[in-house]
C-alpha cells in the first residue's frame, strides 16, 4: 500500500476545501487525510506572531496518521502557505518567530518520504510573513534535507500587470518577490514557488487556490502531473 498522505491547507484555509483532493488521492489508493483546520484557527498567527498553533495540529495529525497505519513514514502536501510552515515542522532548530513564546522544536523530516508544496510563497517581501519566512530560509534553505524528496509546484496563469483582471496578481507578486511583471497563478509568482535543490514543477493554467474559479493545483487534470512523485 502507498504511504499515506497528510495535507496542510493553506493561510486562513480550512480542512473542508480541500476534500475534493481527499478524494481524489484516495481514488488513487493513497490513504489521505487533512489537518483538521477551521478558518478560525489561523486568527492566532495574524501580524507576524507565530505558526506554533498550526504546527502542532499538523504535529497532531501526523502522529495519529502514523499510528493508524502503522508506519515510519508519510508524503506531506503543503498548499500556499502549508509549504513552508511544513518546512518549520521537519526541521531540527527551535522555532520562535517573535514575541516572549517559548521555543517549540519538532524535527518532523524522518517522518516524511515526499514533500510537496502547491503554489507556496518560498520567499516573501511581505512584512507580516517575512520574518518566519526569513526562518525557513536561513535555516533550511532549498530542498534542505537529502532524506526528504521536495517536488516544488508552481502554476502560469496569470501575467502580472498594472491594468483590470491582473492588479491582483501584480501586488501579490510583488509583495511576495519584489517583482510584479512575472507569471504565476495568481498569487504566487513562480519564481518564489520553487526551491534550489528540488524537483521543480510548472503548470499551465491552474489557479491558487481550492476556492478559485475554474482549476487549481489539485484538480483532477493538474493532479496528474505531481501525484506520480508520491510513493
Amino acid at each position: 500500500m502507498p504511504l499515506p498522505i497528510v495535507i496542510l491547507p493553506g493561510y486562513l484555509e480550512s480542512a473542508i476545501a480541500y476534500r475534493q483532493l481527499e478524494q481524489s488521492l484516495q481514488q488513487l489508493d493513497f490513504p489521505t487525510v487533512t489537518v483538521p483546520l477551521r478558518r478560525r484557527d489561523w486568527l492566532p498567527t495574524i501580524g507576524r506572531r507565530p505558526v506554533t498553533s498550526i504546527l502542532q495540529q499538523l504535529d497532531q495529525t501526523i502522529k495519529y496518521i502514523l499510528r493508524q497505519y502503522n508506519t515510519t513514514q508519510i508524503n506531506l502536501i503543503g498548499h500556499s502557505a502549508g509549504g513552508w510552515i511544513s518546512r518549520i515542522y521537519m526541521g531540527e532548530k527551535p522555532y520562535l518567530a517573535g514575541g516572549n513564546v517559548k521555543p517549540f522544536l519538532w524535527e518532523g523530516h524522518p517522518l516524511v518520504a515526499t514533500f510537496i508544496t502547491l503554489g507556496t510563497p518560498h520567499i516573501s517581501q511581505e512584512r507580516w510573513t517575512r520574518s518566519n519566512l526569513n526562518f525557513v530560509t536561513n535555516n533550511y534553505p532549498g530542498a534542505f534535507y537529502k532524506n526528504v524528496r521536495y517536488v516544488c509546484v508552481a502554476g502560469k496563469t496569470i501575467f502580472g500587470e498594472r491594468r483590470p483582471g491582473s492588479w491582483l496578481a501584480y501586488n501579490s507578486y510583488q509583495l511576495t518577490c519584489g517583482k510584479g511583471n512575472t507569471w504565476g497563478d495568481g498569487i504566487t509568482p513562480i519564481e518564489a514557488a520553487h526551491l534550489e535543490g528540488a524537483e521543480n514543477l510548472v503548470i499551465q493554467g491552474v489557479r491558487h487556490s481550492p476556492r478559485s474559479p475554474g482549476i487549481w493545483y489539485g484538480s483532477p487534470e493538474p493532479l496528474k502531473a505531481w501525484v506520480q512523485y508520491l510513493i
